[in-house]
């Protein structure tokens, strides 16, 4: 699959951002935590969001679309996750804790997704294992056992989100409480510990550095609607000021998006904040600006490729540093095929602004790294055709059909 887009069009008009992918992916496993009827709305049609369902589906729970929701009929879980599904996506690791809580064992392959670094499942392993499991890996399986889960406290070395959010699951149907220190911030953390509690369960603290999560016996069947996606939203506040254009993003949390923000005014963009949308603009040159990503609150690394391609038509050197994932400037070969020059050194890299870039054929190697080739399409001169093109229907419903909607000249293939 391929997205050929024209470039030198400016992004004019309105958008609307879709619920969260990174907040949904968690909620949907902990569907698996309850019994009944549950609904979960403003789901996006997105690659991630099926290869979890289809997988949820696998384990014997009834799933139905039904237009924008997704409906689940969870009674027994039947089977272990399937190694065809949990290897085309690292989400699907969180139906672990879950099942461990639900049914007291259970067996998954190591998980696969973006191979944007190594992110291990240790913290999530020495998690359930405070929590009285016990655990074995052989021949590429994880099997965690426990006829009872028992709350424990448990410090994670680093605020991991997917080992936050995998014990804080687990722990929701053990006995007694269990404290997660150093945990994640992030506001899909509050998210899945707010679509727990509304089933009943007892969850405070999350959005700090300390979760308490108080064992109850049950969960009950819930309609729930997730946050929005700040990823998402970001990558149209990139894409309209990339394009020097005047983009209002609806369903937006501006909170959310403090980080971002910043490095957006600080590189010359306006930006206008309102109760549940932003609106971005540029009219003057893009100034070089300093960003290293950090865990919430600090500037995400999910929008360091994104910003990458944006400043590299700042007038000066900008600095990027990456902190969180070892391999994640994949996207700097593709964006040298454009004319962009960027230099390397270890986790830190160096853009020196060019005056345009030129399209040429590139290939997208992860999620977000496909949506900074496609914004850097729309600022270049030419036709640039992003190969490998899969992988940005893994997070962005309708990518193409929205930014066309903008004003952009995009044809997916």
């Amino acid at each position: 699959m391929e997205i050929i887009v024209n470039g030198g069009n400016r992004l004019e008009g309105v958008v609307e951002v879709n619920s969260s992918k990174n907040a949904i992916l968690p909620i949907l496993a902990a569907t698996l935590l309850s019994n009944g009827h549950i609904e979960i709305n403003k789901v996006p049609k997105i690659r991630d969001v099926k290869i979890i369902s289809d997988l949820i589906n696998d384990l014997g729970v009834e799933v139905k679309h039904e237009q924008n929701k997704l409906v689940y009929n969870v009674s027994d879980i039947k089977n272990y996750p399937s190694y065809e599904l949990v290897r085309q996506m690292r989400a699907s690791f969180l139906v672990m804790g879950p099942i461990l809580a639900k049914k007291g064992k259970v067996k998954i392959s190591l998980p696969g997704g973006c191979a944007i670094g190594t992110r291990p499942i240790d913290l999530h392993l020495k998690g359930f294992h405070a929590l009285g499991a016990k655990i074995d890996l052989s021949h590429g399986d994880v099997t965690a056992e426990a006829s009872n889960l028992i709350g424990s406290h448990i410090y994670l070395d680093f605020p991991s989100v997917g080992a936050t959010e995998n014990i804080m699951m687990a722990a929701a149907l053990a006995k007694g409480s269990t404290y997660i220190e150093n945990a994640a911030l992030e506001p899909e953390v509050v998210d899945l510990a707010n679509f727990i509690n509304a089933m009943g369960g007892k969850i405070s603290g999350a959005g700090t550095n300390v979760v308490k999560i108080d064992g109850v016996n049950e969960l009950k069947p819930v309609n729930y609607t997730p946050i929005p996606d700040r990823i998402e939203a970001g990558t149209y506040m990139i894409a309209a000021a990339a394009t020097g254009g005047n983009v209002l993003i609806n369903n937006v949390i501006p909170e959310h998006m403090k980080a971002i923000t910043a490095k957006l005014v600080e590189s010359g963009a306006i930006v206008e904040e309102e109760s549940n949308a932003i609106r971005v603009a540029r009219t003057e040159s893009i100034k070089p600006i300093y960003i290293k990503t950090l865990p919430y609150p600090g500037f995400p690394t999910d929008m360091q490729a994104q910003f990458m391609a944006y400043l590299s038509c700042a007038l000066g050197s900008s600095v990027i540093t990456e902190s969180v994932f070892e391999n994640r400037f994949m996207h700097l070969q593709e964006l040298l095929r454009m004319g962009a020059e960027i230099k390397a050194e270890g986790r830190t890299a160096i853009i020196k602004g060019v005056k345009k870039l030129t399209g040429a054929n590139v290939k997208a190697t992860d999620l977000r790294a496909g949506a900074a080739l496609v914004v850097a399409g729309l600022t270049a001169e030419g036709e640039t055709i992003v190969g490998n093109s899969i992988h940005v229907d893994r997070g962005y419903e309708n990518f193409v059909e929205k930014l066309n909607k903008l004003g952009a000249d995009i044809i997916k293939k």
